[in-house]
This record gives structure tokens, C-alpha cells and sequence, in this order.
């Protein structure tokens, strides 16, 4: 390949960095202010609803820099650093933060599309990698970003590459498209029956509240330099698995329920041999008879988080949970049997989703190799 080679820097006719904006300085609408987080790998990321602005007296006072469809824009920051797109029409006047740089490259030099094709290749991201510096977070200077090398064919050239990526890159979006669908699905058809399992009637089946069912109660404290990696027994807190330790306070069969953090409310049946935390519950009175495999489907579809308590530190309590109805069959064999058609379909949908996955890790091996190839000169 004998395409020229310049530095990013010599390739623009403008090369800046965006302005500091304060969130003193933000308003509720106006100029919209473009963030790191909009720039996506070769993709403008709207955010809409997250979306941020300046008045139009505080660009004026700031003396902000406007950034206009076409521009392109690359993140400083991770992930990863150096991450560019082209800036879209959003349909309003736009600024863009310090820690991105702006780039409006010479129009006869450089086509904006060509380099952010190459923005997403290992090629020009390790040549960002031995650029980056920073104590606490990751990122590169607007003057070492332009020092980074960029290939610079005749025009005609990169026009020529640019509408083959267009063409493979349409190509594996639909087949990742494809993919995706499936996937879902895929779990579509699981949710479906669960649906239809715990949402209809049939003969046998009751209705209670959890109160009348069972109660439940907490686990023991347990200090966190207690826990370790290699421990024998697995330490359940609130948002499930939290480490490992070197005894147990629960075994036999127990549905267990997450009961502070994050993820409260989760339901899980374990038959080995555990720790279980203050954060975290265990049926331990039943009033009712079940299969605890069954149980912990049912408990889990209807979503216990959502009945917690305190928003910054989500808590479900009995007595938040006590007065919530489940309809189940009365018969345990009936329970049983529900359970393992549900797990049956539950290790299928688990299977699927990792074969889509690895599907999914295919195509964006084959989208590099397309691009390694392209900016080689062998497309």
C-alpha cells in the first residue's frame, strides 16, 4: 500500500476542544450541549431524553465554540478513548463539552466518513493506546490525538472504500439484526409461557397471600473481611452471590430472596450448602405446601423489587410482601411438573441466547476484519 500517512492534526481545518460547561451553567432547553457519552464507536448516541443545554446568553458569555452537522467529534475519554462520530442534524444549535474535540477536516484532504470508518479499527485505536495518560481515568490530550498517524489516500480512494464499508457494514447490521430478533424471541417464547402459566386458572389452583403461605427471615451479619475468593461455601447477600466463606449457616433445600440493594427481590433455589447474610431472606415457616423449584419461578414473576421500599437504598420487608397474592395449584406433583417444563424451556432459551451471542461475537470479529482490511489496502 502507498497511501500517504499524516498526522490527524494536518488533516483539519479546524482541530479544537469543546468548551467547560458547569452544570451551574446548564438550562432546561436551548443550545444542546453534545457529551461524551453521544459519542458512540462510528455512531451519534441521541439520548434524547438525557440530553443537556446552555441558554443562548451563556454561549455568548462563555464564547462557545458551535459545532455543526458533519463535524466530526472524538471522545478523549473511555470507552474507547479516541472513539469518534459524525455529528447528525439534531435539529437544534449544538456546543460540545472540553472533553471532546472537534474536527472539521479539509474539505479536499479528508473525507469526515473515511476517517470515522478508521476511528473504529484496531489499527488506529492502538495507535490512541500509546498515547493515553491519566492517574485516576484514561484519556489523551487534544495535542497527542493529533499526532496520531491516519492514512490519507487520494480522495477518489476514499470514496471508493468508504462506499465498500457502507455496503459490508449494511450487510452485518442486518445480520446482527437478524440475530437479535431471534434472541428475543427466543426468551419471548419462555416469557410467554411463564405468562401463561401464572396468569391463568384451572382446576386446583388457589389463591393466597404470601402471609398465609410462609414468612421468612434474615440471615446472620457477616463482616466483609470475613469473605474470601476459595472459600468452600458461597455467601448470598441481598443482590445475590457476594464472595465466599469458610462456613455455613443454611442447607438442605431454600428459596432465598434477596432483601436489601440493587437487585432486592430476587428468588433463587439453592440445595447446597451456604452462607446466607442479613441482607438476604429464607423461607423458613411454610403454612402451604410447594415445590421449591416452582416457588422460586413464581416469586420471580412477579417481580418482588418492584414492591420495595426506600429508593435509595431499595428494602423489601415481610411486611411489604406479606399481603401479595399468588395463585398457584394446591397440588405438589402439578407444582413439580410446571417446574420442569419451565426448566426445560429455561435451559433452551439459555442455550439459544449463548449460541446468538457467539453469533453476535462472530460478526463484530468479521466487522474488524473488514475494516483491517479496508485501511491495509486489500478491500
Amino acid at each position: 500500500m502507498s497511501w500517504e500517512v499524516k498526522p490527524l492534526g494536518e488533516l483539519c481545518e479546524v482541530f479544537t476542544d469543546g468548551d467547560w460547561i458547569e452544570s451551574k451553567d446548564q438550562s432546561p432547553e436551548g443550545i444542546r450541549l453534545v457529551q461524551t457519552g453521544n459519542i458512540g464507536e462510528g455512531v451519534f448516541k441521541d439520548r434524547e431524553d438525557k440530553a443537556r443545554f446552555i441558554s443562548k446568553a451563556t454561549f455568548a458569555r462563555l464564547n462557545c465554540t458551535e459545532v455543526f452537522e458533519g463535524d466530526c467529534l472524538v471522545s478523549r475519554l473511555p470507552d474507547p478513548v479516541g472513539r469518534a462520530c459524525i455529528l447528525p442534524d439534531t435539529g437544534k444549535q449544538m456546543i460540545t463539552g472540553v472533553d471532546c474535540s472537534i474536527i472539521r477536516f479539509k474539505h479536499k484532504v479528508m473525507k469526515p466518513e473515511f476517517f470515522q470508518y478508521y476511528s473504529q479499527s484496531d489499527l488506529y485505536l492502538k495507535d490512541v493506546a500509546k498515547l493515553i495518560s491519566g492517574t485516576t481515568r484514561d484519556r489523551i490530550s487534544r495535542k497527542n490525538l493529533g499526532t496520531v498517524p491516519v492514512p490519507n489516500p487520494p480522495l477518489p480512494e476514499q470514496e471508493r472504500i468508504v462506499g465498500k464499508l457502507d455496503a459490508a457494514f449494511a450487510a452485518l447490521a442486518e445480520a446482527q439484526a437478524h440475530v437479535e430478533r431471534n434472541r428475543a424471541n427466543a426468551r419471548e417464547l419462555f416469557e410467554s409461557y411463564l405468562n401463561g402459566v401464572f396468569e391463568g386458572k384451572g382446576d386446583g389452583w388457589v389463591e393466597k397471600t404470601i402471609g398465609e403461605c410462609f414468612r421468612i427471615r434474615s440471615g446472620d451479619f457477616l463482616p466483609a473481611k470475613s469473605m474470601n475468593e476459595s472459600g468452600p461455601y458461597e455467601v448470598y447477600g441481598g443482590n445475590g452471590v457476594a464472595g465466599k466463606h469458610d462456613a455455613y449457616n443454611l442447607s438442605g433445600s431454600n428459596v432465598v430472596i434477596g432483601r436489601v440493594g440493587a437487585k432486592c427481590g430476587n428468588v433463587r433455589h439453592i440445595e447446597t450448602p451456604i452462607w446466607l447474610t442479613d441482607n438476604a431472606f429464607n423461607i423458613s415457616e411454610f403454612h402451604e405446601d410447594f415445590d421449591h423449584e416452582f416457588l422460586t419461578y413464581l416469586l420471580n414473576h412477579l417481580d418482588l423489587r418492584s414492591f420495595a421500599r426506600q429508593a435509595a437504598q431499595p428494602v423489601v420487608s415481610f411486611s411489604s410482601l406479606k399481603d401479595v397474592v399468588l395463585r398457584y395449584p394446591s397440588s405438589v406433583a402439578v407444582q413439580r411438573k410446571i417446574a420442569e417444563r419451565m426448566g426445560e424451556l429455561e435451559a433452551e432459551t439459555e442455550k439459544l441466547d449463548t449460541t446468538y451471542q457467539q453469533k453476535l461475537t462472530e460478526l463484530a470479529g468479521l466487522k474488524k476484519a473488514v475494516l483491517g482490511a479496508a485501511f491495509r489496502g486489500e478491500l
